[in-house]
Order: structure tokens, then sequence, then C-alpha cells
């Protein structure tokens, strides 16, 4: 029995660590630093024109999704907001929002900070690998 214990949380572990290669993607900073995790993904998107602008006491962030590739795509993007010293703010509650790029299409999102404490953000993309 405990031999069928090991080897199920040690296919659990392989399967986990297999997905954890393709969490890899681009992120871009409200600041204008880019990041690419993963470059054969950045091949195919790009995220361009990072801007911010206050909606009351609130900052609203944009990015431009762009699809460099002639076939359609899956991916996923999320936004993560920092205070003034650089710590997330509600992080766990944000999640990752998946949407259908067609070929050389671009797709703005946008998403508005969860308080008035949040001043900087980050927008990430990755690729989605299910259907």
């Amino acid at each position: 029995m405990k031999q069928i214990y090991t080897g199920l949380l040690l296919a659990a572990a392989l399967t986990l660590g297999a997905c954890a290669s393709h969490t890899a993607g681009i992120s871009v900073s409200s600041l204008g630093e880019t990041r690419v995790d993963n470059s054969s993904f950045a091949r195919y998107i790009g995220v361009e024109s990072v801007d911010a602008r206050r909606v009351g006491d609130l900052v609203q962030g944009s990015a431009l999704i762009v699809s460099k590739s002639s076939t359609d795509m899956r991916v996923q993007y999320k936004f993560t907001w920092y205070d003034a010293s650089g710590y997330t703010i509600e992080d766990e509650a944000t999640s990752w929002k998946s949407v259908k790029l067609h070929g050389k299409q671009q797709l703005q999102v946008a998403a508005v900070a969860p308080n008035a404490q949040a001043v900087k953000f980050d927008v990430y993309v990755r690729e989605t690998f299910s259907n």
C-alpha cells in the first residue's frame, strides 16, 4: 500500500513539474520594463503600448497583446499590482484570463487596481495549452 501511495505522489509531482515549463511567457511593467521567460512564445506574441491612467483614486492599466502569427492562438493574461514599496497587492485574488487571438490580431486588455494603494503593475501573458 505504501508503494502505491509513493507512486501516486511521484506521478503527481512529475505531472505538475511537466506543466511548470509552460507557465513562462512575457511580462511588461507599467514602467516599460520587459521580461521574456519563453523566447519561442515571444516569437509569436508581443505586448506593446502598456499604459496607465487614473480613474478617480484608482490606477487603470492597459496593454496591447499582439499576435505575430498567421494562425489562431489562445493566450492568458494577468495584471499584478504593486504598492509604492514594491509589494504585491491582492495577487491571490487576481486570476488569469483566457483570450483567443486570431492570426495577426491585436487585442487591448485592461484592468483596474484593487485599491488606491496600487501605483504600478505588471501584465503577464502566457500561452494556453487547453482549448
